[in-house]
């Protein structure tokens, strides 16, 4: 029976802006938005958090990441002469890939991998209230400008899934662990605008199970973020507590009392409970 890893997070809260990337012309830097019951939220692609975790590997796995990315020229380049192999380079084999060929010679030309790495659209934890910056500058006739930017303090919440036995090599999983953890540019933020993508905490469970239960199981409780949901769940012995790892600031509230309580492996150290994930992952290997 194949394991799963099935990790939600929630990042520290911050004000985010311009997660869109370059603007299209317009004077107005927009986020982007989705609308949930009577309030609307702001959301950051799935895409822009898989550029964050593609980023750290090219910076900390550089020799084994196929495609790479020169901010100097602002492209891609590929170390396999523009080809993908799964079993050599660990992005190809997390995030997959599609090489679609042009051209009435190469109708049946197209290579694909579908990626083991499932990463779920980021919604924010708080309601936009549509706060926008505005800002001038003056000079010749002609050459003033004029523009605005869409911000959002809020912390957001994106959860990720990963079945080791998809991945060429299982112990990848464990480099992925280590890129969730340690994530910081998020695709689309424009360089003057720092937003941490980071865990502030985080729920692992590694499981048999095919279905995760824990997306989106933190909401805000009062100032302070709190897993209602997920201690329901576990009261309810849906997500057995031995399967659940649950680490950061969520430690230190209500939530992450009652969860050690349950039974739950309930660490103050998002790195730590990383650690131990990674460990788990061994185990599973072995067997």
């Amino acid at each position: 029976m194949s394991q799963h890893l099935f990790i939600n997070i929630v990042t520290p809260t911050a004000v985010a802006a311009n997660n869109r990337g370059e603007g299209d012309g317009s004077t107005l830097s927009t986020l982007q938005k989705i609308t949930c019951g009577h309030d609307q939220y702001t959301t950051v692609s799935a895409e822009a958090i898989r550029w964050g975790l593609r980023e750290y590997l090219q910076n900390s796995n550089e020799s084994d990441t196929n495609r790479t990315f020169n901010p100097d020229t602002d492209k891609y380049t590929f170390k396999a002469d523009g080809k993908f192999n799964a079993n050599t380079y660990i992005d190809d084999d997390l995030f997959g890939y599609m090489d679609a060929k042009k051209g009435k010679d190469n109708e049946d030309a197209t290579t694909k991998r579908r990626g083991a790495l499932e990463v779920s659209r980021a919604i924010s934890l708080d309601p936009y209230w549509g706060d926008i910056a505005f800002g001038s500058k003056g000079g010749e006739k002609n050459k003033t400008s004029i523009h605005s930017t869409e911000m959002h303090h809020t912390a957001y919440q994106y959860a990720i899934a990963l079945t080791p036995d998809s991945l060429k090599d299982k112990n990848r999983a464990q480099i992925a662990l280590d890129a969730i953890a340690s994530v910081r540019h998020v695709g689309g933020n424009h360089a003057r605008f720092l937003y941490d993508f980071r865990p502030e905490s985080i729920v692992i469970r590694i499981t048999a199970d095919p279905s995760p239960w824990i997306m989106n199981c933190f909401e805000r409780v009062g100032n302070s973020v709190g897993c209602p949901k997920l201690v329901r769940l576990v009261e309810v012995k849906d997500v057995p507590a031995h399967e659940l790892i649950v680490a950061g600031e969520i430690a230190d509230t209500p939530c992450g009392k009652q969860l050690e309580a349950l039974g739950v492996k309930v660490y103050r150290g998002v790195k730590e409970a990383v650690t131990a994930a990674k460990n788990t992952l061994k185990e599973g290997v072995k067997a």
